[in-house]
């Protein structure tokens, strides 16, 4: 049997997962950066939580309408070639804001309507991204990919918000450019990428196209692990508010609001070091549910900090308590599910994320106008620990998961 050093090195002796590593890494720097920037410059010409929380909702609807056909398609095209059209689709965008900003036409409707577009790059980029892993490396280092993946999209999560908020204090316009640059360089390793294919043959109809909703319907312990991050962060999340905690109650600015977005990821890419050399081999169903409950404790120590040293180490927590949960979604869904639908399970997953973080965002904004955004983070973080308490016992098989991997696993 392989020991944990001897399997991570094997991980990084494959070229192709490599190159889609770096290009994950480089488009979500740049996508962070991109929404510190978004976000920011929607409240500076509104000053409306309300429409902060329509930024996430513009990007949500057209994901969930579009993400269980992409996950079609990614089941019949090279999703490599999917995963660099959407880079190359959020790079436009980043110019298409850049030239407003210089020229003067920047509205709340520009933001939302590009939100949209995002929201639709997304509903494809997603099911491809992680149908990807499966291709790239042996079925036992699996749970190895998707952690060091993990790692290195929060490593970008840290340094993306961060770059992102000096940027824009120096000017919205450095903040596009440099997404620009990332999103295009993403975009060239991408095509780079080679995996096997073969494409499905099945016709677009309903039976085909809602196959992937079936199965995770029909496996409970997929349907328990993704239900639960979807309630979680959608009650949880305060990743929406942020620029109202940066500027009304901690009064920090854009540098500090860079830094609150970053911090979630700090606690995740510090988990996903210790997953990485120590992965869950017992009792992983209970401490995935363990996490999530953790994760609404720290939400809401945050919602009722007033300072902002406090609010960074709550913020760390979450982070590293929902990438426990992120990571063995992930894994056990790439062990259970065949190739052949590999997709449309992913991309059903896509929506539970959706649904979680751009639904979320639009919760905490319509729950903040009514609460106070105080009222609106520490209410969602009870919710999440009642969700995981009551999980307990609606999906057991969920709880009483023992291994990641099963004697025999599912084909990949």
């Amino acid at each position: 049997m392989p020991t944990p050093t001897t399997r991570l090195a094997d991980l990084l002796a494959h070229p192709q997962f490599i190159r889609f590593w770096l290009a994950r890494l480089a488009g979500t720097t740049a996508n962070q950066m991109l929404m510190v920037a978004v976000a920011w410059q929607m409240y500076d010409l509104t000053g409306s939580a309300w429409d902060l929380g329509l930024v996430g909702l513009f990007q949500f609807v057209p994901a969930l309408l579009l993400t269980l056909p992409a996950g079609f398609v990614a089941d019949r095209l090279r999703r490599n070639r999917i995963f660099a059209a959407c880079l190359l689709a959020q790079a436009l965008v980043s110019g298409l804001l850049l030239a407003a900003t210089e020229v003067g036409f920047l509205t709340r409707g520009l933001i939302l309507g590009v939100s949209v577009v995002l929201g639709m790059a997304r509903a494809f980029q997603m099911p491809a991204q992680q149908a990807l892993i499966p291709l790239l490396v042996p079925a036992t280092l699996i749970e190895r990919a998707v952690t060091l993946s993990s790692s290195g999209m929060q490593a970008a999560i840290i340094g993306g918000p961060a770059l992102g908020g000096v940027l824009y204090a120096l000017g919205a316009d450095r903040v596009y450019v440099a997404c620009a640059v990332l999103l295009l360089l993403a975009f060239v390793l991408m095509l780079l990428v080679r995996h096997r294919h073969v494409a499905s043959t099945e016709q677009i109809d309903l039976t085909n196209l809602f196959a992937g909703v079936v199965f995770v319907w029909q496996n409970k312990l997929l349907l328990g692990a993704t239900s639960l991050d979807l309630f979680a962060v959608l009650l949880g999340g305060a990743t929406a508010l942020l620029p109202i905690y940066a500027r009304d109650i901690l009064h920090v600015g854009p540098e500090g609001l860079g830094l609150l977005r970053a911090a979630p990821a700090v606690g995740a890419l510090a988990i996903s070091l210790v997953l990485l050399r120590w992965p869950m081999e017992r009792r992983v169903g209970p401490r995935l549910l363990a996490a999530v409950a953790l994760f609404g404790v720290a939400t809401v120590v945050f919602g009722l900090s007033e300072h902002f040293v406090l609010s960074l180490l709550a913020l760390v927590v979450t982070g590293a308590a929902d990438n426990i949960s992120v990571v063995m979604r992930q894994t056990l869904m790439q062990l259970e599910t065949p190739d052949a639908i590999r997709g449309r399970v992913s991309a059903v997953n896509s929506i539970f994320i959706g649904a979680s973080n751009q639904l979320g965002e639009f919760e905490s904004g319509a729950t903040a106008a009514l609460l106070g955004p105080v009222g609106s983070v520490v209410s969602g973080g009870v919710g999440t620990v009642i969700i995981a308490v009551a999980w307990l016992r609606l999906f057991p098989t969920l709880a009483k998961r023992d291994r990641m991997y099963r004697e025999k696993p599912a084909a990949v």
